[in-house]
């Protein structure tokens, strides 16, 4: 249950400013599920995280069957009479299959999804063939085995069809379903405790006093937790009180598989956070070569896992989609998942700084030609909200890079991708 001995912390840093891609493998390669097995109805199961592998019990389809409305019968056969055929008396619906045995020079009605009747093993459908009184005419050319599905072309009994560490999808369900599956067990939610400190800070909806500003880290802070299906406790605004602060943490690590604040992350003597994380647990600053970002405080408080993520909003954005995101989807038991980036050429050209991971607010365009291009916020600070609400992605650009050309195709991050 645990995720870690404390002893043995594994948000240990390894010091110094460590590249996006050292922190990620550092965490991928340290972090375990904490969260629990749970069995739930089929219908409830879809966006959990599988805990255990889905086995077959049986093949899929369990029997061979026609793939089509037509008739069944011998390609011998009906090659040997030049495709033309008795019609044999009945039919093998879904559901009623036929009992009895298609002679030879026979044909029988086959319905879609029905059972192949003994005695056959191809099916003409039926816009090719021509009735003839008590006989039917069926293609010559028609393959052997035409629209005939074989038992087992799908699954097979005891395949692997489905693996744990996986978020369950609509087909999935289908195909946890079609091997007999009427509940699966799935990890329970990550529990997430959300907070922000700070006696500047005001609820959004209230009424700020100068010197004062509304609280918009947590909102989208939550909104972000929620879509990755953790269980979010929303605590608020603390105080600056140290003591408020170190009761509110000690208490809420009790319940909860992680706890998540914004600013603060730089580890600071006279912040309340970082000073209650220490006393109750384990404390480390995480300082990354990444722009936005920078510092994120990882540690733990007994079982619980603590993120103080920087404080600027885009910052606090990025440095979750990109590092912590995956961090918690991982302790809630999904297998490690890093964003797909597609190349999309750029339209603009800038000059980089080299010696760090930059993400760069981004949208999707299209040029004069009708051709896919990507386009760049044209101010850069990470207390832009509103670039966030223009972008639909980021451009991701690595530590080597200095310099990039219009047209120049550039690793583009949709925020679908992120779980944005």
């Amino acid at each position: 249950m645990t995720v870690v001995d404390p002893l043995n912390d594994c948000y240990r840093a390894t010091g110094g400013r460590m590249p996006v891609a050292e922190a990620v493998a550092l965490l991928r390669e340290r972090i375990r599920p904490v969260t629990e097995a749970e069995a739930v109805p089929l219908a409830d199961a879809d966006g959990r995280i599988l805990a255990r592998p889905v086995i077959a019990h049986r093949t899929v389809p369990p029997f061979d069957n026609s793939a089509v409305d037509g008739y069944a019968y011998a390609h011998a056969a009906a090659a040997a009479a030049a495709g033309r055929l008795r019609l044999a008396p009945g039919r093998t619906a879904a559901g009623h299959p036929f009992d009895g045995v298609v002679g030879d020079g026979e044909a029988l009605r086959a319905l879609t999804g029905a059972r192949m009747p003994a005695g056959t093993d191809t099916v003409a459908m039926q816009e090719d063939v021509r009735l003839d009184g008590g006989w039917v005419e069926v293609p010559v050319k028609l393959k052997p085995g035409a629209n005939r599905r074989r038992a087992g072309e799908d699954v097979t009994d005891g395949a692997a069809i489905l693996p744990a560490g996986i978020r369950l999808r609509p087909q999935d369900l289908a195909a946890a379903a079609s091997v007999g599956n009427g509940s699966l067990s799935v990890r329970t939610p990550l529990r997430v405790a959300l907070f922000s400190i700070g006696d500047e800070l005001r609820e959004p909806g209230a009424q700020a006093a100068a010197g004062q500003i509304y609280d918009s880290n947590r909102p989208m802070l939550s909104a972000l937790l929620r879509r990755a299906g953790f269980a979010v406790t929303d605590l608020g605004i603390l105080p600056d009180d140290a003591a408020v602060v170190r009761r509110a943490l000690a208490r809420e690590a009790e319940g909860h598989h992680a706890l998540v604040t914004s600013a603060g992350a730089s580890i600071g003597d006279e912040d309340h956070t970082v000073a209650a994380v220490r006393a109750l647990g384990t404390l480390h600053a995480w300082q990354i070569a990444i722009k936005p970002g920078r510092p994120i405080a990882l540690g733990q408080i007994g079982d619980c896992t603590f993120v103080g993520l920087p404080g600027n909003p885009v910052a606090v954005l990025v440095c979750f989609a990109r590092i912590v995101r995956p961090m918690l989807l991982r302790l809630a038991g999904l297998d490690w998942q890093d964003p797909q980036a597609f190349p999309v050429p750029a339209d603009f050209a800038i000059d980089k700084k080299p010696g760090r991971r930059e993400y760069w607010r981004a949208r999707l365009a299209r040029d004069d030609q009708g051709g896919l291009t990507v386009q760049k916020f044209p101010r850069d600070g990470s207390g832009l909200i509103s670039s966030l609400t223009w972008a639909d992605g980021l451009i991701e650009v690595g530590e080597d890079t200095t310099r990039i050309d219009r047209g120049q195709p550039v690793d583009f991050l949709p925020f679908a991708e992120l779980g944005v």
